[in-house]
């Protein structure tokens, strides 16, 4: 299929909810969208940037397809820096000064956990597209909603991964200093005990850029597997550097962070990155829905990329599911817009958005935790592996789970 035509088909699938919309005041024009984005180090820049592109392809197909509520959107980018006290001011600048009706995007568990309270207390509805601490839902703010998967879902496919290492016995873990790092690290580590299998914590500051001293302890670990829990560029550099220690992807079984996704900038950095593991969030793109297919085609033209990353399309999808909430509620009144999340069934790149648990049902009447409260529930993980040098990671072996298998993994040092 074409690239004009994929085109066609987001601006269609956009037209669906701007169809049958009453008209905004012409003072209300443009409708903004808040986009937050990891723009300057520490935060994970690449990510970041694919984030941003990826709200601004939002942005066009929404317009294109008539806007929400008779008018465009635009959306407003802003730079979190990864620190959760550059988000809160951020979040108040969106609000107070930029005039935003609702936030999409954000990358880091930080930037989310600091910057939900200013907007559930201003009544301003935010759809977080990667964070994934669980408190962020867990909290049960009103107008906090999610569809990355949660942190400890995360967690459970790494440990459980780990787990099919054959004669598996200890594991490090190398985490961040953050609201993503921390938890993310203990549960894996739980995990991993549940299993017998032994494991070590090393953490490190968000943007770590030389890990000498670390990898050095790392290796007098002696471990069966090295697991990363950083993000960006950083996780890049430990990569390598283990790699030039004798203690990389092609000397034992590694997961290096899932910025690897963008493989181009990874073969760049980690050339001694072949047989790495990397988490996926979503179907692998053979699987994508037929708007999945189109965004990436358009991404990949925009971009010039190879590969279309996961948090790509949950950027996308976060503006695209609250344009269309906001059409659905008739208005930008933050209450509605709420109630019209909660009610909503969105065909997003990464399939069906929807929120089972909120202020209609709460999570609790299932018997599920907090953490489920405006959750998306059905985000697809996956580990894949770079079998081959320089692979893209799109053509890379999903090795697990068995429901998405594609590939045995290739265990190194066996």
């Amino acid at each position: 299929m074409k690239t004009s035509t994929l085109r066609r088909h987001l601006m269609l699938s956009a037209a669906a909810f701007a169809l049958g919309a009453g008209a905004a005041n012409a003072q209300d024009c443009p409708i903004k969208i808040g986009g937050l984005a990891p723009l300057s180090a520490p935060g994970t820049v690449v990510g970041g940037e694919a984030m941003r592109d990826a709200m601004m392809i939002a942005e066009a197909d929404i317009n294109a397809a008539g806007g929400v509520l008779g008018c465009d959107i635009e959306v407003v980018i802003a730079d979190t820096e990864g620190l959760p006290e550059r988000a809160i001011a951020v979040m108040e600048r969106l609000i107070t000064q930029d005039g935003v009706v609702a936030v999409g995007g954000g990358y880091h568990s930080s930037v989310g956990v600091a910057s939900k309270d200013v907007a559930d207390a201003r009544g301003i509805p935010v759809v977080f597209a990667e964070t994934w601490n669980d408190t962020i839902t867990g909290d049960k703010q009103k107008h906090i909603f999610r569809i990355a998967p949660l942190s400890s879902w995360t967690s459970n496919v790494n440990w459980q991964f780990a787990l099919t290492l054959p004669g598996i016995e200890k594991v490090v873990i190398l985490t961040e200093n953050t609201d993503y790092g921390i938890p993310a690290s203990q549960e894996t580590a739980k995990g991993l005990e549940s299993g017998g299998v032994a494991s070590t914590i090393f953490s490190v500051d968000i943007g770590t850029q030389d890990y000498a001293g670390i990898v050095e302890r790392i290796k007098a670990e002696d471990p069966d597997m090295i697991i990363t829990l950083v993000t960006g560029e950083a996780a890049f550099n430990f990569t390598q550097q283990a790699a030039d220690a004798g203690i990389g992807p092609m000397d034992l079984p590694f997961q290096t962070g899932q910025d690897a996704l963008e493989s181009g900038t990874y073969w760049t950095n980690v050339p001694d990155g072949q047989y790495a593991f990397v988490q996926r969030i979503g179907v692998p793109e053979s699987q994508f829905t037929e708007k999945g297919r189109a965004f990436a085609a358009v991404y990949k033209e925009k971009t010039g990329k190879s590969d279309v990353e996961s948090y790509a399309m949950e950027a996308y999808d976060s503006i695209a599911v609250l344009a269309q909430a906001i059409n659905e509620a008739g208005t930008t009144d933050g209450s509605s817009i709420v109630t019209a999340l909660e009610n909503i069934s969105h065909e997003g790149t990464l399939g069906r958005i929807y929120f089972d648990y909120g202020l209609k049902r709460d999570p609790s009447e299932d018997g599920k935790g907090d953490e489920w409260w405006h959750q998306w529930p059905d985000p697809a993980i996956t580990i894949i592996q770079f079998q081959e040098e320089g692979q893209a990671s799109s053509e890379a072996a999903i090795v697990y789970p068995e429901a998405y298998k594609t590939a045995e993994p290739i265990w190194v040092n066996q």
